[in-house]
């Protein structure tokens, strides 16, 4: 296995796969019905791959597929590289004691975030999940009933792990978040707990180019994020992928893949942007208000 494959996770594993495997077919004008054929298998098996839904890729699938692409020896050794890690590993969201905390819809959320190349989030209520910090978490009233302290205390450490993507060494996840103003004002936990919060926010949007942040201002009056929080997830301009939206709610979550739906979020978010103060402008509103708690 090559140290690129070794090192990376399933879930980006199984993207690149996705990717690699329909570029080398699309290069032999090859359609996916006809490699069925050769390979004796379902086309279905073949678009499952080529849309990394299969949560474990056979190395012998892909080993075959690189013999009929006539794939060089490296990119086969690469490609099955990642084949084995997605049987050999597990994505720390599927671990067995955190299945109590994080719910189906959630855990599929938590699938795409890993591989996507961008978030834009807008948030009327929390500071975005990605930009928390463990004590605001912990302010939340996030206790789910049922679950024992140590249960609540894994999915708190659910909420601080997805932050990690924010900070990887390479194509760390791009994060665009508008906050309402309200977010600012209102206190979770002790006004030390806010100002250590909006700290950490202030300190991410000037030291990470990777994160931007707006701010909606009350004075802006009525505006397109009216309806309620939003994320959409982007993948890249290689991924097979097309943006999601990712919607939730106290007793469920869900995603939109539908282009019809998905446009209407984009509209939305791009008609923010535009509304809202710049990063730089709305960085000042949020360290003015740490001086207020």
């Amino acid at each position: 296995m090559s140290e690129e494959a070794g090192s990376a996770a399933p879930a980006l594993c199984r993207l690149q796969l996705a990717i690699e495997l329909r570029r080398l077919r699309e290069a032999k004008e090859l359609t996916a019905s006809a490699v069925a054929k050769r390979l004796v298998v379902s086309p279905s098996k073949i678009n499952r791959l080529e849309a990394g839904e299969n949560g474990i890729v056979e190395p012998a699938d892909v080993m075959a597929l690189c013999e009929i692409y006539e794939a060089d020896a490296e990119l086969r050794d690469t490609l099955v590289g990642y084949a084995t890690v997605t049987k050999t590993k597990k994505d720390w969201w599927q671990k067995r004691e955190l299945a109590p905390v994080i719910s189906p819809g959630f855990k599929a959320y938590l699938g795409q975030e890993a591989i996507a190349a961008a978030v834009q989030n807008y948030e009327n209520e929390f500071i975005p999940g990605l930009l928390q910090t463990e004590a605001y978490v912990r302010s939340l009233p996030l206790r789910t009933p049922g679950l024992s302290r140590d249960e609540n205390d894994k999915l708190v450490a659910v909420r601080m792990t997805r932050q990690e993507a924010l900070h990887r060494s390479e194509s760390p996840l791009r994060l665009t978040a508008i906050i309402n103003e309200s977010v600012l004002k209102r206190r979770v936990g002790s006004a030390a707990v806010m100002r250590e919060q909006l700290t950490h926010i202030a300190e991410l949007a000037t030291s990470l180019p990777n994160v931007r942040i707006q701010v909606v201002p009350f004075e802006l009056g009525a505006h397109p994020g009216m309806n309620g929080a939003f994320t959409i997830l982007r993948f890249g301009d290689r991924s097979p992928f097309p943006p999601i939206v990712y919607l939730e709610n106290r007793a469920d979550a869900w995603v939109l893949r539908k282009p019809s739906e998905t446009a209407l979020y984009d509209e939305a978010f791009t008609d923010l942007q535009a509304a809202a103060p710049g990063h730089t402008e709305s960085v000042s509103m949020i360290q003015k208000a740490i001086e207020e708690f």
